[in-house]
């Protein structure tokens, strides 16, 4: 019996459902044994952490889609942690449900679409990152927003485009002007440290100000002039350590050179360190007879 518990618990970060059990073979009896002796710890009604006392927060979110039966999905402000959109600590559960449900400790929501997207990311079944942001839209003000969809894009490649098109199935959600807003550059953000610096060093040298994190040729851009027909990324060493952020950047300089841009990539080392070559060059692409984005 404990090789069978330890093997349907590894599948799931520890966590098991009554039916999981039953269906292995284990009697109501041995269950109730198991409760008892703390092999098993009760997280919701019929599902239980396999004796760890410290669950994971993919453990704590798994149980709460669990109790919360068949086709129920993490959502909003979880899933958004899940997948890496927001930062700070992990908040309560959030969960999409097929039927009224009431789960302690569980926020629940009841679906009012019974085909909406779904996924599953790093074991725990959860609404894809497009649905995602729709859902944290309702929640987050502009800034946190914003940050969510440009980790969206970095992370996952999500483009304001998927966005787009599940919004038009989901008109009425709480948040989406803010979020349409964001999406099309009508909201004016600044995402980094990075990115503040180098505005500030633009204005203290008397260069144009660009319009920042705009839709450009299907994705978001960090800086571009648009009457200049240039574009800039700027480069933390977060986000460039994966083959994957690699090509993507290649990409995106393909993609600048396709609707006609100059483009240019500066490092940390060039905002904060030794801007001097940077600046030199700015000056060089962005003549004086033209002081506009």
């Amino acid at each position: 019996m404990e090789r069978v518990v330890a093997r349907l618990a590894s599948r799931s970060h520890g966590v098991v459902t009554r039916r999981q059990l039953i269906g292995a073979g284990i009697t109501r009896h041995e269950i109730a044994e198991r409760l008892e002796s703390g092999a098993l710890l009760r997280e919701h009604r019929g599902v239980y952490r396999v004796g760890h006392r410290a669950p994971s927060v993919e453990a704590r979110y798994l149980a709460a889609v669990l109790a919360c039966g068949p086709g129920a999905l993490l959502c909003g402000p979880a899933a958004g942690h899940l997948w890496g959109l927001t930062r700070g600590a992990a908040p309560p559960p959030h969960v999409l449900t097929r039927t009224e449900r009431r789960i302690r400790g569980v926020t629940t929501h009841r679906a009012r679409n019974s085909d909406l997207p779904r996924t599953t990311h790093r074991g725990v079944p959860v609404t894809p990152v497009p649905l995602t942001l729709i859902v944290l839209a309702a929640h987050l003000p502009s800034d946190e927003l914003a940050r969510a969809c440009h980790e969206a894009g970095v992370k996952y490649a999500t483009t304001p485009q998927q966005v787009d098109a599940l919004l038009t199935r989901h008109p009425s959600a709480r948040g989406t002007r803010n979020l349409r807003a964001i999406l099309h550059g009508d909201t004016k953000v600044t995402l980094s440290k990075l990115e503040e610096r180098f505005l500030e060093l633009l204005n203290q040298h008397g260069l144009p100000l660009p319009q920042t994190n705009q839709p450009a040729g299907g994705r978001r851009v960090d800086c571009r002039w648009r009457h200049h027909r240039l574009t800039v990324e700027l480069d933390s060493y977060r986000y460039h350590r994966s083959r994957h952020a690699w090509e993507h950047d290649r990409r995106r300089e393909r993609e600048a050179h396709a609707r006609g841009d100059d483009f240019r990539r500066y490092t940390y080392g060039d905002v904060f360190e030794d801007p001097r070559l940077m600046l030199a060059e700015l000056h060089a692409l962005l003549p004086a007879e033209l002081r506009v984005a």
